[in-house]
């Protein structure tokens, strides 16, 4: 029979900045029933986070971050018998993941394949989730289509790029730097515009001149206040703007109109919960980032590993944008 343990934990205990993060102690409850207790390896860092943190996604407080991460499992609970212990897993929908071991329903973890580290799953799940319901469901991408990406060195950017480019589109990303265009470049970006500096009309301006004078058919937009206008401005007569996230902070009200005077525009607020309704749904997302990865078909830079003490200065790193790829904290 299990027992309770206790663990080291990463604690919001009041809304802040990075700042009033604190690593406690904390207890963690043996597995009930459907449930799994796993030893955590590395928890991935999110902007999800910053925004319970700050309070724009309401948390009762205090509350133990994370919710991204593999590991191995430690113990099951009655009725369990899909997940076995020892079974390395990896998962996107575990609250509380920013400790030595979390306690989850076991229906939210899946199996990590042989010969992929734990910390690359950890690295994949919420990013390559999200780039495989945006490309492959919100907007499905077709051959021939063109695509503009923001943020494509980024950890969803550049999944993002290589998925789109296996569907046979053309894509046309921005970046902050040259390394981070020469990164998207590298993973199979046709066109990479570095945005830094430049206002609305000049940013949509750049991304037609890419793509022959026309709009393109969809923008994926994890950035938000700085480039929604010019996603709005860059795309062609009925395309679509997905706005997945608020990297630049969030998107102030605007008039529905502006879609009909841009060309009978679509607009989306996607979140992941909506595409993982199932099971099914899960495992057949992740079954084919995890899978892509483990054959070396998909990439994925891990920009920086940080144990949990110094979660403040993970965080900090990447609201401030000073990375590539994806984040994690080690446990």
């Amino acid at each position: 029979m299990a027992e309770t343990l206790s663990t080291p934990s990463l604690v919001v205990p009041r809304t802040g900045d990075s700042s009033v993060l604190t690593v406690q102690d904390r207890e963690v409850a043996p597995p009930g029933p459907g449930q799994v207790r796993v030893q955590v390896a590395a928890m991935g860092v999110n902007f999800r986070e910053v925004y319970e943190r700050q309070g724009v996604y309401p948390m009762s407080l205090p509350f133990v971050l994370g919710a991204e991460g593999a590991g191995t499992v430690e113990s099951v609970g009655e009725g369990v018998t899909d997940v076995a212990v020892g079974d390395r897993v990896a998962w996107c929908q575990g609250p509380g993941s920013g400790a030595g071991y979390v306690v989850l329903p076991a229906t939210v973890v899946v199996p990590v394949p042989d010969g992929l580290d734990l910390e690359v799953a950890a690295a994949a799940m919420l990013q390559g989730v999200t780039a495989h319901y945006l490309v492959a469901s919100t907007y499905p991408v077709q051959a021939g289509e063109t695509v503009l990406a923001h943020a494509v060195a980024g950890g969803v950017g550049q999944l993002l790029v290589q998925l789109v480019k296996a569907r046979g589109a053309r894509l046309v990303g921005t970046a902050g730097s040259p390394e981070k265009a020469e990164r998207a470049r590298a993973l199979g970006a046709d066109h990479v515009i570095e945005y830094a500096g430049l206002d609305t009309d000049e940013l949509a301006a750049a991304v037609k001149e890419a793509n022959g004078g026309e709009g393109v058919h969809v923008v994926y937009d994890g950035v938000g206040r700085t480039t929604f206008d010019a996603s709005l401005k860059s795309l062609r007569p009925r395309g679509m703007l997905v706005l997945f996230g608020a990297a630049s902070g969030q998107v102030p009200p605007f008039e529905i109109q502006r879609l009909n005077s841009g060309g009978s525009l679509f607009l989306t607020r996607p979140t992941m919960g909506d595409y993982l309704q199932t099971r099914d749904e899960l495992t057949w997302r992740v079954g084919e980032i995890l899978g892509g990865l483990a054959s070396g078909e998909l990439t994925l830079e891990i920009g920086g590993r940080y144990p949990l003490p110094d979660a403040a200065r993970a965080y900090d790193d990447l609201e401030g944008r000073r990375t590539t790829g994806k984040l994690l904290l080690v446990l």
